[in-house]
This record gives structure tokens, C-alpha cells and sequence, in this order.
């Protein structure tokens, strides 16, 4: 008996199914692409830029929108603009992606949106908190050479306002109806005008402001025990309008890590006789996309 090849018991190539494997084969990878590089939303992710007023807030839109910053005034209203990360700046969003992708420059445009710093209009902040549209992060802005000046009394006025910010954004996390953890929100303090000489530098414009808010988490306390609230209602008051852990401890930004609130002091200036310095800012913009 003769040996036969087991290649001659194999059907004869069917030209067709060739070229149906063929278009899978180079299909599915780029579906797969697109479903998971396209942009899901037409709306541009927004950083909302908050912080009291003379911080900087709206020269450092216009140095982000136009490469170098202009002489401004003190904003009345809201304000949006369309700006673009530098070229070097990495996107997280995109750290798998190519740079020949045609979806690349997409992913590197942001909306910045500057709310006004005066007190009787920080409603508009806080509304853009509670109503988040696309908010991928934010930014609060502070004269750090102001920080450090008993004359102004910056330092109390700046941890107030912020005080104010991040409890909105622990009640927006604590208060969603959603079975899933709250999304992560990414908060910048970005200390302002370093180049100056009198300025904090960033790790202790952390301690100024976590220190300050610890004074005005216990001036709050005292406030409610003097208007005569009972016991049982001074804990459930305590514990919807407290900012952190509740208890008399200090109070510590990683605290806010528990809502899933993330926040990131830097240093940077908008001005200066050498030119602006503001590449940490743009690299957490890009962190946070």
C-alpha cells in the first residue's frame, strides 16, 4: 500500500472564504479602534478655574488661550474658551494612542471656563459644581505671595472660598443616587505668582490652607453649639456640612480621598520679569483628559 500525503485529503481553496477572512482579519482591529478611540461626546472636556479675586484666575485663561497673558479686569461673569495643550504636553486619555491617529489633535482640545472670584458671585462656581457639564477637573487659583501677608488676610479668605468648593464637591459625591463609587475629581491648587519674594512656595501654601480650614471647621462647631442646636441635631448638621473626617483632628486635603477628590497643590506664575511658568499646570491638565 502506497503513503499518501494528508495534504491530499484537504479541500481545494475557496477563493471566497479567503477574502471573507482576509477583511476580518484587517476589519476587527480597527472597529475595535474606533470604539474605543472615538470621541463618545461632541462636548470638549471642561476645566472649571475658580479662586478669589486678584488670584490671577483670568490672566491665566487668556496666557492658556493665547500663549502669553494680557492685561485683564476683575470678570462679572462666566467666561469659556477653547484652548489646546502645548505639543509636548501628554494626554493621559491618550497615552495608548498614536500620533498618526487623526483623532490625536481631538483629544489635546479643552474648554477652560473662569468664574468670577468676588464673593456675591461665587454662586456661579458652585452651580458649575452641582451641575457638572463634561467637568474633568478644577482648578482654584491663589496669590501665594498674598498667603503669606497678615496684613490682607488672604490666607483666611482663599481656605474659606476653597473650604466652600471642596465641601460642595464632597456633598455632590456623597449625594449621588448611583450604585457605582463617584467618579474621581481631580482638583488643582495652583499657587500663583511664585516668582515674587514674599511668595509661599507650594508645600507650604498647603499647610497655610489645611490649617486655616481646620480654624474654620472648629469656628463653625462653635457656631452651631452657640445657636443652641441640640446634640443629636448638631451631629446630623456636623456631618452634612463637615469637610473631611469629622472629629476635632486637623483637617488634611487626603482626607477628601474618601469622596474621591483628589487634590494636587503646584506652584507656577502667570508673570514675571523671566516670563510665565506654567508647565505643571498644563501637565495636570493633561493628567486629568
Amino acid at each position: 500500500m502506497s503513503w499518501t500525503s494528508p495534504l491530499g485529503f484537504m479541500p481545494e481553496p475557496n477563493p471566497f472564504l479567503i477574502l471573507v477572512s482576509v477583511l476580518l482579519v484587517v476589519s476587527i482591529p480597527l472597529l475595535l479602534h474606533l470604539i474605543i478611540y472615538s470621541t463618545t461626546s461632541d462636548t470638549l472636556p471642561t476645566i472649571l478655574l475658580i479662586g478669589p479675586g486678584g488670584a490671577g484666575k483670568t490672566a491665566l485663561v487668556t496666557l492658556l488661550e493665547r500663549g502669553r497673558p494680557t492685561s485683564t479686569r476683575t470678570s462679572q461673569a462666566p467666561h469659556t474658551v477653547e484652548v489646546s495643550l502645548p505639543v509636548k504636553t501628554p494626554v493621559a486619555s491618550s497615552r495608548f494612542r498614536s500620533p498618526n491617529d487623526p483623532t490625536w489633535e481631538v483629544t489635546k482640545r479643552l474648554l477652560i471656563q473662569d468664574t468670577p472670584g468676588h464673593a456675591k458671585l461665587r454662586h456661579y462656581a458652585l452651580d458649575s459644581i452641582s451641575k457638572p457639564q463634561n467637568l474633568h477637573g478644577v482648578i482654584f487659583v491663589v496669590d501665594a505671595a498674598d498667603l503669606s501677608s497678615e496684613a490682607s488676610d488672604g490666607a483666611r479668605q482663599a481656605a474659606e472660598y476653597l473650604h466652600d468648593v471642596l465641601l460642595q464637591l464632597q456633598k455632590h459625591a456623597t449625594n449621588s443616587k448611583s450604585s457605582r463609587a463617584p467618579r474621581e475629581m481631580p482638583v488643582l491648587v495652583a499657587a500663583n505668582k511664585l516668582d515674587l519674594f514674599t511668595a509661599l512656595p507650594a508645600p507650604l501654601v498647603k499647610s497655610t490652607l489645611e490649617t486655616e480650614i481646620t480654624k474654620l471647621r472648629k469656628s463653625l462647631s462653635a457656631g452651631l453649639l452657640d445657636s443652641g442646636v441640640g446634640a443629636k441635631d448638631l451631629d446630623a448638621a456636623e456631618e452634612q456640612d463637615w469637610l473631611g473626617e469629622v472629629g476635632d483632628g486637623p483637617f488634611d486635603f487626603s482626607q477628601l480621598q474618601e469622596f474621591n477628590v483628589q487634590v494636587k497643590i503646584l506652584g507656577g506664575n502667570v508673570t514675571g520679569v523671566d516670563g510665565s511658568d506654567v508647565k505643571q499646570w498644563w501637565d495636570w491638565i493633561g493628567s486629568v483628559l
